[in-house]
């Protein structure tokens, strides 16, 4: 691994930055209204975008944004930002949060607004929702965070509930919906972890699920792990690794490095050394800064 793929929500941009240096190549400035989730497959990056909001002139805040209409979609292009296509068009689905890979030609996302979570191959076939929440006022039943485990054959979710609620929780479920069932209905779904202050993106690394947090201090604004739960497990307490980001979103992990980064609202990403890994005995760093709000990250 040596660079990091990176979106800037405000200016539509995709970047590249070099792990050496902090280096950064633009691959495109046209991703799409409000880019969120990355992910990079057999020399193809794909992203979501979460489409154009209605914004309330009179709130500048995250809440004046409302990213209800379903204008949202998943592309993709060489990693050489050229021949852009789409994979499900922009109003395909309703806002395109954290995007992640099967490593078998399916991509898996959540669909905040949507209230769902969904699944399409990387060639725009078959595209359909694995998970449907009922709606609520509150979003409790809002999906955010995505990560897939093809080896024990479970997807992962977070649903982050309301802003610096203490509400939020980790949910996963079976690759293969059970036979008779439909994703609203589905019977094999585990609520992993509960009263979490605002988790969002997720990754899954061996034995261990990571995750970013932009909830209230002193739990939130963080980068947690914890051991996958067996089945039918509830999982134990998380480690928090790191504090004090300034509205953490995006995650990226790599254990054979023994280093993690970690994106922020305000335009910082931070390299974080893991407990007990290769390089323990580094300092944390910011990587780099930009003006923009950076979402999703993704290793290259």
């Amino acid at each position: 691994m040596k660079a990091l793929l990176a979106l800037l929500i405000r200016y539509k941009r995709l970047v590249r930055i070099d792990l050496a240096d902090g280096s950064v190549q633009d691959l495109t400035d046209n991703t799409g209204d409000a880019p969120d989730g990355v992910v990079v497959e057999n020399g193809v990056v794909y992203w979501t975008t979460m489409g154009k909001p209605i914004v309330d002139p009179n709130d500048r805040s995250e809440k004046g944004r409302d990213y209800s209409p379903k204008n949202g979609g998943v592309h993709g292009m060489k990693l050489d930002g050229s021949a852009p296509f789409d994979v499900v068009p922009s109003g395909g689905l309703t806002t395109g949060k954290q995007l992640a890979s099967d490593g078998a030609g399916t991509l898996y996302w959540g669909d905040r607004e949507g209230f769902k979570v969904s699944r399409v191959r990387v060639d725009g076939t078959g595209l359909e929702d694995v998970v449907v929440n009922p709606r609520d006022d509150q979003g409790l039943g809002e999906c955010v965070g995505c990560a897939v485990d093809r080896k024990r054959g479970h997807v992962y979710w977070s649903q982050k509930g309301p802003s610096k609620g203490g509400q939020g929780r980790i949910l996963r479920a079976n690759l293969t919906l059970p036979k008779g069932q439909t994703p609203a209905t589905r019977s094999d779904i585990e609520v992993l972890w509960t009263n979490l202050p605002e988790p969002i993106d997720l990754h899954v690394e061996g034995d261990r699920l990571y995750w970013t947090d932009r909830g209230a201090p002193p739990n939130g604004n963080t980068l947690n792990r914890a051991p996958i739960p067996g089945p039918g497990e509830r999982g134990v307490r998380p480690e928090i690794l790191a504090s004090g980001f300034g509205e953490a979103i995006g995650l990226c992990v790599n254990e054979a490095m023994g280093l993690a980064w970690v994106s922020a609202l305000d335009g910082k990403i931070r390299e974080v050394p893991l407990p007990d890994m290769p390089a323990a005995d580094r300092a944390e760093r910011i990587l780099v800064s930009f003006e923009s709000a950076v979402t999703g990250l993704a290793a290259l």
